[in-house]
């Protein structure tokens, strides 16, 4: 192999552990809302409308790979990203549950689950998210050399 297939086939592999993220993501929040029937909040919604179509994106920049790909998935992940973050520190208590867009139907503060006793569905979300922002920035950093 050569030095640039060797590249192609990094690259492609991180757009394809972004889409994993982004897959599992999607059927977790699915999992948690139809099968357990867990509600979801408004900020899960808005978590869901930056989550879906990252599998849509990424998947049509995998075959063929498509490194323009990185520019569609990007603004999302960092959309779904902030929409993570301030989910999580408004169920941890760091910002007040006042500044709580769920004023009407489930609290964005509700406890369904904790993994390992500390992993809430927000930190979940938050994690997901995250791994997804870094892959991708590093794959754009990647491209861009």
């Amino acid at each position: 192999m050569t030095d640039k297939a060797d590249a192609v086939s990094v690259e492609w592999m991180l757009l394809f552990g972004t889409w994993l993220v982004a897959s599992v993501g999607t059927l977790g929040s699915l999992f948690f809302s139809e099968i357990m029937d867990f509600a979801p909040c408004s900020l899960c919604w808005y978590q869901r409308i930056f989550m879906y179509p990252l599998v849509l994106v990424l998947g049509v920049g995998l075959l063929p790979f498509d490194p323009r790909s990185v520019r569609y998935a990007l603004p999302l992940a960092l959309g779904g990203w902030l929409a993570a973050l301030y989910h999580t520190l408004l169920y941890e208590g760091v910002i007040p549950e006042s500044a709580a867009p769920c004023t009407k139907g489930v609290s964005c503060t509700e406890e369904y689950i904790e993994l390992f006793g500390f992993l809430s569905i927000p930190a979940l979300s938050l994690v997901a998210f995250t791994v997804m922002v870094g892959a991708l920035l590093t794959l754009k950093k990647r491209l861009a050399q």
